[in-house]
């Protein structure tokens, strides 16, 4: 019985760690939004990197930070708690431009939906 209980508790916690990386290997690169931002306009997508450069601006009630990764870097809006300097983060954000005109866009947002 105690066999049998230490496999269901290794499988369970190989599933764990199997899942948690799942996000890392899901994240686009950030160099595919700062290239072509037209395209992710208005979609939701994940990324992973190190936080560099938050930011808090208090009197426009605005809050940034930094992501990088191997591919490039990307300024990221929030509204939640800013995330610490050189700390690893996978985060889901939306995509937003103010206009796309000849495909070329204008005034390209990246806004966090969630962070984990």
């Amino acid at each position: 019985m105690t066999k049998r209980l230490a496999t269901i508790v290794l499988a369970a916690a190989t599933i764990v760690v199997l899942l948690g990386g799942c996000d890392r290997i899901n994240a686009t690169p950030i160099s595919e939004i700062n290239m072509s931002p037209a395209n992710f306009d208005g979609k939701e997508i994940m990324l992973h990197g190190t936080v560099k450069e938050p930011t808090r601006l208090p009197l426009l009630n605005m809050k940034s930070y930094v992501l990088k990764d191997d591919s490039g870097e990307i300024a990221i809006l929030t509204e939640g708690d800013l995330p610490r300097m050189n700390e690893e983060i996978n985060v889901k954000v939306k995509v937003a431009n103010i206009a796309i005109i000849n495909g070329e866009p204008l005034g390209t947002t990246v806004t966090e939906v969630e962070r984990r």
